[in-house]
């Protein structure tokens, strides 16, 4: 391999360093309390398509685009997280809709659909989500979709709890790992996968590549420093 291969082989495996190794990580406690607006972007991780479909309410009803509001909206969630602190940390926490309450209190509001990405290709991602259970939400599935270039390559999924009586908050979390993705979206569906809604919020949000990523390109730049020398 001559030096100008060789310079060419770097640079490329520099690119693709620099996608592989790109990733997001947010707990929402840099940005003021407030409406974000209807994209953002905090940690490195972008946040858009919030409430752009239409579905069943869980009475039955329909809603369409922007019914619950089309802002993000980053709460000071301080209340929930003393609440629920292997869920929640830190002092705010993502919301979305059409209200929030300044202070340590605050809004669960209705979302059905929203969408994230690093605008990289990652392979794990995870976020700490709190919702309503039970009472008109039993049986509803919240979805967690990664997409490679339009195509569903990896989803997770929770479907809440339907146990009668009084909604009530609880805790959980989704994930994927371990394909590649650049675009992930969160919605709500019935068990017939008629779109719906829930009522909730996220934080700790992780979007990053594999583990194994980083060691597996280091190995190919050092082959590629040895072949130069040689």
């Amino acid at each position: 391999m001559n030096k100008t291969q060789t310079c060419i082989g770097i640079a490329a495996l520099a690119t693709l360093s620099a996608t592989s190794f790109a990733a997001g990580y947010t707990g929402f406690e840099d940005p003021r309390e407030g409406v974000m607006g209807p994209s953002f972007t905090d940690g490195g991780i972008t946040f858009f398509g919030l409430n752009n479909d239409s579905g069943l309410n869980p009475d039955g009803s329909t809603y369409g685009p922007g019914e619950y509001g089309t802002d993000f909206i980053v709460e000071n969630a301080t209340l929930a997280i003393n609440d629920f602190p292997g869920t929640l940390s830190g002092t705010n926490a993502l919301s979305w809709g059409n209200s929030w309450i300044a202070g340590d209190n605050l809004s669960v509001n209705i979302v059905s659909t929203f969408s994230m990405s690093t605008n990289d290709i990652e392979t794990d991602a995870f976020f700490d989500i709190l919702y309503f259970e039970n009472g008109p939400w039993g049986g509803i599935t919240i979805e967690l979709l990664a997409f490679n270039r339009g195509d569903l390559v990896n989803s997770d999924s929770l479907t809440i709890s339907d146990l009668g009586g009084r909604d009530n908050l609880v805790g959980d979390q989704l994930g994927v790992f371990g394909v590649e993705f650049d675009t992930l979206t969160v919605n709500a569906r019935f068990a017939d996968g008629t779109s719906t809604v829930f009522a909730g919020l996220i934080d700790n949000v992780n979007i990053t590549p594999a583990p194994g990523t980083a060691g597996l390109l280091m190995i190919g730049g050092g082959l590629m420093s040895r072949r130069r020398r040689g």
